[in-house]
């Protein structure tokens, strides 16, 4: 199949139930140097936002009466978004991305794991495991007392034992060693993605869009039960498109503040603990007034709450309810948590990007923000499709999905290696994407949206507060 800059795009509406008749209306914008990676990253970011960019302006179309208006994808302004958080400044200081203890270790028996301790809890399990305590640790250099005790034991131990302790590590494995793994197989047995109708309800009726920009989510509410990336960027991006964005958060898990200042735009936050009687009866009176949920915590974890999709769709008639996981909810990884940079390193993208020396990653944190912009698009389709025929409706998407689509051949070839692994995506001016602004947290800068088309937003309506500092109630 001969490849195009539209080639990923189309695949990606295909995926969402779209009519192809639509991706006319979309013009990419090619710029080369963008996220230079040996797999396709450029290809599969810019299909993402493309998809999610053409499902705002189908959803804008179904609510103005006109034609679908013309969609601009720019490699320019994609490559910048899907490295927002590495664009962030706060007072002009630069983000803390990943903590000491994350990222990869030489193991005993020659291979690599990949560690993620950027919080408190999973730091301390990882310590755990391999039976150093949080006190010896911090009494030596922590980074050297991990090392060597990773260094006398097999990657798939490392893994096995990090996981049953509650913390996260990975082995490094090639493709073809992923494709063998009973997880990888059941992994490929799946669509990009899944969006299905799970309950009743009528036709929505939405009100005819005036003014200026055009928002093709106003009026809408969203709970937001998301953490770290893809999960706040897809909801991010609903806000930016007008829907009135409350995430929710326990009061007992920390939350990163720079990953906070990074995807809290056009959004408002606040902290309910479920476990408790009166904050659920809150979140029950919440619920009542949504009109999307959207989850990112691991598949079953917020069922005991009343929340697994079906469920919704019977309290909520009419409810779109869209879940992120690492590692779907099938094969025997289902109930592991996971991130962008472990699926990397499970799925052999980490032993494609990198060297005979060392694993490698790529440009962005890719599978995060292309399945965030994906997430987004399914719930936008949803919503468009709920005006005409009515009905709940349930979306499921997973970060090893959307590698998957990575390492497979329908996006085609990446940039090449002579552009080199570990690139930090930018080899031009980044300057016409980012934008400044005050804020509670500070002078920010920040990634503009990448989602653009006629008559749409092309910023947020408001900056990132405090974490957790919102009344959990709706505008």
């Amino acid at each position: 199949m001969t490849q195009t800059p539209m080639t990923g795009t189309r695949a990606a509406w295909a995926a969402l139930g779209g009519d192809a008749a639509l991706l006319s209306r979309v013009e990419p914008v090619v710029r080369a140097g963008a996220l230079p990676a040996r797999l396709p990253v450029r290809e599969l970011a810019r299909a993402c936002v493309g998809a999610c960019a053409l499902a705002a302006a189908e959803l804008t179309a179904a609510r103005t009466g006109r034609a679908v208006p013309q969609v601009q994808v720019d490699d320019g302004a994609v490559a910048v978004a899907f490295t927002s958080e590495r664009q962030l400044l706060v007072d002009g200081r630069e983000p803390v991305t990943f903590a000491p203890l994350s990222g990869f270790w030489r193991t005993g028996d020659g291979g690599w794991v990949r560690t993620h301790a950027n919080y408190p809890h999973h730091r301390a399990a990882l310590l755990a495991a391999l039976g150093l305590s949080a006190e010896s640790a911090d009494s030596t250099d922590p980074v050297d007392s991990v090392a060597a005790r990773l260094a006398e034991l097999p990657a798939v131990d490392v893994e096995d034992a990090v996981y049953a302790a509650g913390g996260l590590a990975v082995a490094l494995r090639t493709p073809e060693e992923w494709a063998k793994h009973r997880q990888g197989a059941a992994v490929a047995e799946r669509p990009l993605l899944s969006r299905e109708r799970i309950g009743e309800g009528p036709a929505r009726s939405l009100p005819a869009l005036t003014g200026d920009p055009l928002l093709p989510a106003a009026g809408l509410r969203v709970l937001d039960l998301t953490r770290v990336i893809a999960g706040p960027v897809a909801t991010r991006t609903l806000a930016l498109l007008g829907a009135d964005v409350l995430r929710i958060d326990s009061p007992r898990l920390p939350e990163l503040p720079d990953q906070h200042a990074d995807t809290g735009f056009g959004k408002r936050s606040a902290t309910l603990d479920l476990a408790r009687r009166a904050d659920l009866r809150t979140f029950d009176e919440l619920l009542a007034g949504a009109d999307v949920v959207v989850t990112g915590y691991r598949p079953g974890a917020l069922d005991r709450f009343g929340l697994a999709p079906r469920a919704l769709a019977e309290r909520r008639p009419g409810i779109v309810v869209a879940q992120l996981s690492a590692w779907g909810d099938y094969g025997p990884w289902a109930g592991r948590r996971g991130f962008d940079s472990l699926v990397q390193v499970a799925s052999g993208i980490a032993s494609v990007e990198g060297s005979p020396e060392r694993p490698g990653a790529l440009p962005a944190q890719a599978l995060d923000h292309g399945t965030g912009h994906l997430l987004a698009a399914a719930v936008l389709r949803s919503l468009t499709e709920a005006m005409a025929g009515g009905g709940a409706w349930g979306v499921s998407l997973t970060l090893a999905q959307t590698a998957g689509w990575l390492t497979g051949a329908s996006l085609g070839g990446g940039t090449g290696p002579e552009e080199g692994p570990d690139s930090t995506g930018t080899t031009y001016d980044p300057t016409p994407w980012l934008a400044e602004t005050d804020s509670p947290l500070g002078r920010l800068r920040y990634a503009l949206p990448p989602v653009s088309f006629a008559g749409g937003p092309d910023n947020w309506s408001r900056p990132p507060g405090r974490w957790g500092t919102d009344t959990p109630e709706w505008r």
